[in-house]
Parts: C-alpha cells; structure tokens; sequence
C-alpha cells in the first residue's frame, strides 16, 4: 500500500513539474502534445467506460436468454407446465418434504377419449383441451407442482399435510377432468385414469415414486376408465412382467413367431368347408402358448397392433393362396385398428401385393368397433366393400345397439356370439334369441353363422333352424396350415369327422 501511494505521489509530482514548465514557457508543441494526451485519455476513458457499460448489457442479455433457453427446455410450450425434464430439479421437493416432515403424493394421470376429440375436431380443438385440463388441475392444486409430461399424460407431485383423503382427491380430479369441455360449437367429454404413490411410504426416490405412480396409474386403465387406483408393490411386479413381455412381443412380431391358425367355416347345409378364420397364435414353447387376448390386448396398448396384424395378415393371404379356389379367407379387425384411416389402405395394398382377390376376403368387426368412431369405421367400411370384400359382423348380440349398426352399415353375414350357442338347447330364453337372429338374417338376406358349435345336438338344431354357417371344436379346432395346401379341405374334413359334417 505504502509503494503505491508513493507511485502515486511521484506521479503526481511528475505531472505538476510538467504544468510548471508550460506554464514559464515550455515550447508550444509541447503543450499541443500535452492536450493531445490528454484529450486521448479523456476519449479513452469514455469510450471504455461506453465499452464497459455495452458489456454488461451483454452479460445481462446472455444471462437471460440462457435463463429463457432453461425455462423453454424445462416447460411444456403449450400448457406452460415443467415437463419431463423438469423432473431432474423437481427432485428437491422430496429434500424439502424430509426437512419439514410431511409427505409427499405423487399422481400420474392418462386421459381418456382425447384422441377422438382430437380426430374429431383437430389439433386446434385439442390443444385447448390440452389447456383446460392443465388449468383446472392448477385449480385444484394451486400451491404444489403440476406436469405435462407429454401426449394427454400430466403428473402432480404435492404435499401432504394432515390427514387428506387421497382417493377422494384423485376422484376430485376425474371429476374436474370429467366436466365437458366445451369451446365455440365444439365439445368434448374427458375421462381419466389415475394413479398415485407416497413419499416416503413407498420410496425414498422421486422418480421410484413417479414410477409406482405411473404402474398405478396403467392398473387403472387396465381396470376401466374413471379409476383411481393406489400404487401396490404387486402393482410394480404385474409392470415389470408387462415390460419384459412387451420386448418379447416385439421380438416376436419382428421374427413371425405369431402366426395364423386356422378354423374351418363350415356350411351347415351341405357339410362343405366354404373357408377358414384366421386366428392369431403365439407358441412360445412347444405346446405351451400365450392367450390371444392378452398379447393382442398388450399389441394395441404399445401401438404394435399395426405391425402385428399387418404381419398376420400377409401369412394368411399368402396360406390362402394354396387352398382350393373359392375358399374365404376370415381375418379380424379390431376396434383400435377401425380407429385407423390408413387401414383401408394398407388391406388393399397387402391384398395386392400377395395377389388374394379381394372376393375372396371376409373381415370380422365387432359392434364395439363401429361406436368407437362411427365416422371413420363408416369410411373404411365403405372402402373394403367397394373393393369387392365382404363384411361380418361378429360376436353379434354382445355389443351396442345391434340392429342400429345392422341398419346403419352393410353387412354380408353376422356371426352369433359363442355364449348364445352354449346355452340356447337348454334356455328358453337363448333359444328364442338364436332363434330371432336366424330370423333376421334370413329376413335382410344375410348369411349367419353360429361360433362355438361343440356338440353334434347343436349343429343339427342350427341347420334345422336354418343357420347357414357352422364355426367350433365339433367342426375342427384352430390348427396351422396342413403342408399340402390342395389338401387342406380334406385335413379338416377328417379332424371334424365324417358324422359331424353330414348331420
């Protein structure tokens, strides 16, 4: 400190010395340069103070725009909700909750019917929705933290202080969620799936807990829509098994290793086999086979039902050409895929690649497919009969509004629900029920068949009633293509033996 006050004096000393001597007369051009260096600092100093200052402001406006670039990575652009990535900086809550000793819940929740909402009235449409499901899940929970996390999927983790109720606030919120929204001329109704999980009660980890809540919450779609389902540690076990049998699923389809079996559809009038439904088959070990139901099930819930089916169904074209001409193939469409505006397309494009004759392909749907999203299964209905092939209507008696769909769309043949056929030999009331749809078919010219035929008394009940089709275990279980495709006819005709064919 001491040098540089006495640098300071020196140079101050220097400077006077030099006015001095301007001042008794130093040479004029010394005194020109003087100014000159002196007005050269002046300028300098402004210009760095200028400089400092343009600095700063830049600073300033990096600093925030890196702040704005946080903010928009951490956000959901459309709700202004944190996202999935903001669950990283989320993990202080649990620090907080632990240090003011209260819990937290955590609820993942899935909505229902935004898709159609979204088809039906467009993007636009859906992103308010999108809006006014965030805003009034911001109304329920004002002071705890609300997440999109993408698609219709929105998470809250949120304190809990005194004794709350949580499955009356997951209901709170279905029923919140469950209010109409309603936005010019438009409206859409919304449902929900919910599931939760505590803090510190099942994990000591945010993100285990966010975990358990979202197993808690696919429980509850699983179970129905409007649930509200608690997370369980049999919950994570069903999840894990779910997981591991969704890559399998994957692997499998990837590889073929669900393939087509085949039953015979047989005319009960004259004992011919007029053609064979196709039925989805996954044999995992020899003998030992994953139910239909559930893979397919597992294929629609994780958007693999296109790769599945489209697989399946050039197998099956592909079979059907090595049967006897004429033969029906019988494929079936499920709800999710009628849903679909490309199927249309991509059946015809298969059909064409493989060479099937559309007349030669039948498509089953159920009556649940067709109220899912009339307006789309009419145009893909509408598609394959005007490429020549016909349709079924199946599972009939079992869905919604059976005659409605009957007068609203064309059909060339309903199938009578195998729970009908169980039963009617023994139940008046089966009886006049089977006996009504024969009736009816006969009356709009469309063929029936009956599914689940097991006893040769049914089969010969049915033909004397007049159904004109026979499906079920009497007349051939499922089984994969013989190895002589002429042969096929023959294969079954033995398997359902020569009494049962002739009855």
């Amino acid at each position: 400190m001491v040098l540089g006050l006495s640098l300071i004096t020196i140079v101050f000393d220097l400077h006077r010395l030099m006015d001095d001597y301007l001042e008794t007369g130093g040479h004029s051009y010394l005194q020109d340069l003087f100014i000159a260096l002196n007005m050269t600092g002046i300028i300098g100093l402004i210009y760095s103070a200028l400089r400092i200052r343009d600095l700063n402001a830049e600073i300033d406006r990096r600093i925030t725009a890196e702040d704005r670039a946080e903010w928009i990575a951490c956000h959901d652009p459309l709700t202004n909700l944190p996202n999935r990535r903001a669950l990283d900086a989320k993990g202080g809550a649990i620090g907080l909750a632990h240090a003011q000793g209260m819990g937290l819940v955590v609820y993942s929740i899935d909505l229902d019917g935004f898709k159609r909402a979204n088809d039906l009235w467009g993007h636009d449409f859906g992103d308010l929705v999108l809006k006014t499901v965030a805003q009034r899940l911001l109304d329920i929970f004002p002071d705890d933290h609300v997440l999109r996390l993408g698609g219709d999927e929105f998470l809250i983790v949120a304190k809990r202080a005194g004794c709350l109720d949580l499955d009356a606030t997951g209901r709170t919120i279905l029923q919140r969620i469950g209010e109409p929204v309603r936005i010019g001329h438009r409206s859409a109704d919304i449902g929900a799936s919910v599931g939760y999980a505590l803090y510190p009660e099942d994990s000591t980890d945010l993100l285990t807990v966010i975990q358990g809540a979202d197993n808690a919450m696919y429980e509850a779609k699983r179970r129905g829509r409007n649930t509200v389902t608690p997370f369980q540690a049999e919950i994570r076990a069903v999840t894990l098994r779910r997981a591991r049998m969704e890559g399998e699923l994957r692997a499998a389809i990837r590889m073929h290793r669900i393939v087509p079996y085949y039953q015979p559809l047989v005319d009960l009038k004259t004992g011919a086999i007029i053609g064979f439904e196709a039925l989805a088959r996954w044999e995992i070990t020899p003998g030992q086979f994953i139910a239909a139901n559930e893979f397919i099930a597992l294929a629609e819930e994780t958007g693999q039902i296109a790769e599945l089916t489209d697989s399946l169904f050039r197998q099956a074209c592909r079979n059907a050409l090595t049967w006897p001409a004429g033969t029906v193939l019988s494929f079936n469409i499920s709800a999710i895929q009628l849903s679909d505006r490309l199927l249309g397309l991509r059946i015809l494009t298969m059909l064409a690649e493989t060479g099937l004759p559309p007349t030669r392909l039948e498509l089953e749907v159920t009556e649940t497919a067709l109220v899912q999203d009339p307006q789309t299964a009419r145009l893909i209905l509408e598609q394959f009969v005007g490429a020549g092939i016909s349709i079924a209507l199946d599972d009939f008696g079992t869905g919604h509004s059976s005659l409605s769909q009957l007068s609203t769309y064309r059909f060339d043949k309903i199938k009578i629900d195998r729970s009908f056929i169980s039963t009617f030999e023994h139940s008046e009331k089966q009886d006049k029920l089977v006996r009504a749809i024969i009736a009816l078919g006969a009356g709009l010219g469309v063929k029936v068949t009956a599914e689940g035929i097991e006893t040769e008394s049914q089969m010969a009940k049915l033909s004397a009633l007049g159904c004109d089709i026979g499906q079920g275990y009497l007349l051939g279980r499922p089984a994969p293509l013989p190895a002589s495709g002429q042969g096929v006819v023959n294969h079954y005709a033995a398997s359902a033996g020569a009494s049962a064919l002739s009855a």
